[in-house]
């Protein structure tokens, strides 16, 4: 069996009883100034960007499962619409969950305007449709360690090392103007669940059938935006060689390495053309279907990092325009 048969393999589902919510981040879909810099952007990442008519498909090698549709538009960046993916004998409690709320809306004119569609508090459109869960069912392995060989270092000539490539999207953050209220919602249309949070400033939630301890984060800002994407990777090795292809390409502003209080995964972000951020991730907690994350509100200084470089200044800038 290839490398690419064993990544594409789904995992064992197993809901959560009584939980009716989304599983996944099925997509996110923002546009951008110019596409061509966007795929130099994600293919030097190690992602596999793929042209289609007028949009650019965001792919990890060995997957079949699109992750992200980037459209240009000539202007500044922009957080488009967010697509999750539900069970299918889900669709039907959240038709009417989101009725009852009376937050239904129509289809953005750049998706295929199937499924449901609802915006959440600061407008942004959220499309549900029914998917295969792509979001872990359980906590992703790391890769093996170099071998150890008598007379021989384990470490490879810097000219060997393999272009790093991610498995799979973990989570994405988005801005907004007010935590709580978007966190209310995640809950009670979404089904989310919050694993912790730091007062009104950030907060990150996981899906109820089992997912990283964030499938979600929201930080606080002057208006919703994209901050960052977070894709996985088998070692802290991978983080490292993956900040220095990244900087070997011209993209040599970022933060990291480091490691994080909340979820405890190692991290580096590298900024990318528009000022928001693609973050290799390494080891971040997991949630089963079955435990009840002991969710908590930490002071600032308890949860960002553990250890790493200073935070840079513009670290949470959020760079889209207020619609």
């Amino acid at each position: 069996m290839t490398i690419a048969e064993t990544q594409d393999m789904p995992e064992p589902v197993h809901r959560r009883r009584g939980a009716v919510g989304v599983h996944s981040i099925d997509r996110f879909v923002f546009t951008v100034p110019d596409l061509a810099e966007a795929e130099r952007f994600y293919r030097a990442f190690g992602l596999d960007p793929r042209p289609v008519d007028d949009r650019l498909d965001l792919y990890t090698f060995g997957s079949s499962h699109c992750w992200a549709s980037l459209y240009e538009s000539g202007q500044a960046k922009r957080l488009e619409y967010i697509r999750f993916g539900v069970f299918e004998e889900d669709l039907d409690a959240m038709r009417e969950r989101i009725a009852s709320c009376g937050i239904t809306s129509a289809p953005h004119a750049l998706s295929d305007r199937g499924g449901l569609w609802l915006r959440n508090p600061d407008g942004t459109p959220i499309q549900l449709v029914v998917a295969p869960k792509v979001s872990p069912s359980a906590k992703c392995q790391p890769l093996p360690p170099s071998p150890h060989l008598p007379g021989q270092g384990s470490a490879p000539a810097r000219s060997r090392v393999q272009q790093v490539r991610p498995r799979y999207l973990s989570h994405v953050l988005f801005f907004t103007p007010d935590v709580s209220r978007v966190v209310t919602f995640s809950i009670e249309v979404l089904g989310l669940k919050l694993s912790d949070r730091s007062g009104d400033g950030i907060a990150f939630l996981h899906g109820p059938h089992g997912s990283d301890h964030h499938l979600v984060a929201f930080a606080k800002s002057h208006a919703p935006g994209l901050h960052h994407s977070s894709w996985d990777v088998g070692s802290i090795d991978q983080v490292g060689c993956g900040a220095e292809q990244m900087r070997a390409a011209g993209y040599d502003q970022g933060w990291g390495v480091g490691r994080h209080v909340l979820g405890s995964n190692y991290f580096y972000y590298v900024r990318d053309p528009w000022g928001s951020y693609a973050e290799y991730s390494f080891d971040i907690d997991f949630v089963p279907n079955d435990l009840e994350w002991p969710s908590a509100d930490h002071p600032p200084e308890d949860s960002l990092y553990v250890w790493g470089p200073s935070v840079p200044d513009d670290f949470i800038t959020n760079h889209e325009p207020c619609a």
